[in-house]
């Protein structure tokens, strides 16, 4: 997460979403006190003490909203990016399992194995989106919504509107991983499907029930 108080904006960064590329383009804009928590490069500058005690960087909007003031919802322009639920969820395995040699050739027996656990369906990688940001209504609470699919021309709109010059993202904390698509049958596509409906209903992405 990042909340500039020189340029008025809010960047909610949703795991496995080219979060730390965004960071690396927006941290040279950032003053001294302007708010970042990352967990890769740098080093956090969150003063806020209930936020900062959560030990990562994806603070959701409602998380965020409690602690501060009204000033910056009714101010700040607040973008998030997202991605489509079923690549997602391939990239956050993977990420999971970088270290594991035992993961090539079994993800998708990982994966089914993993997503039936209540513990590893409320890790911060693989939540689903829409639990980052929606408010308090149940809508979602922003003023933009980029894509991981079209990550430079997403974040080239949000330097738009906030009115800052875009920079070119880079690829970093990337994962190796073939096309999603190729790691899915039937029974784990139902799984994630549900899992992430709501991801699929609110984001614009399509579930492949939806299409069979």
């Amino acid at each position: 997460m990042i909340v500039s108080h020189r340029h008025r904006f809010v960047f909610f960064a949703v795991p496995r979403t080219g979060t730390h590329a965004l960071r690396d383009a927006l941290r040279p804009l950032l003053g001294d006190e302007d708010w970042q928590q990352y967990a890769l490069r740098g080093q956090a500058r969150l003063p806020v003490p209930a936020l900062a005690r959560l030990g990562h960087g994806h603070v959701s909007l409602r998380q965020l909203r409690a602690s501060t003031d009204e000033d910056i919802w009714a101010r700040y322009f607040k973008f998030a990016i997202v991605r489509n639920p079923y690549d997602r969820y391939v990239s956050a395995c993977a990420m999971l399992n970088k270290r594991n040699p035992r993961y090539a050739g079994n993800e998708q027996a990982f994966m089914k194995r993993a997503l039936a656990m209540p513990r590893f369906r409320q890790r911060v990688l693989v939540r689903p989106q829409t639990e980052m940001l929606v408010d308090v209504s149940g809508g979602l609470g922003l003023d933009f919504v980029g894509r991981f699919e079209t990550l430079q021309e997403s974040f080239d709109e949000a330097c738009r509107q906030i009115g800052i010059a875009p920079a070119r993202l880079g690829a970093i904390n990337a994962t190796e991983h073939r096309a999603f698509e190729t790691y899915y049958d039937d029974e784990l596509r139902t799984m994630v499907t549900d899992f992430y409906r709501r991801d699929f209903e609110m984001l614009g992405y399509q579930s492949a029930l939806s299409c069979a």
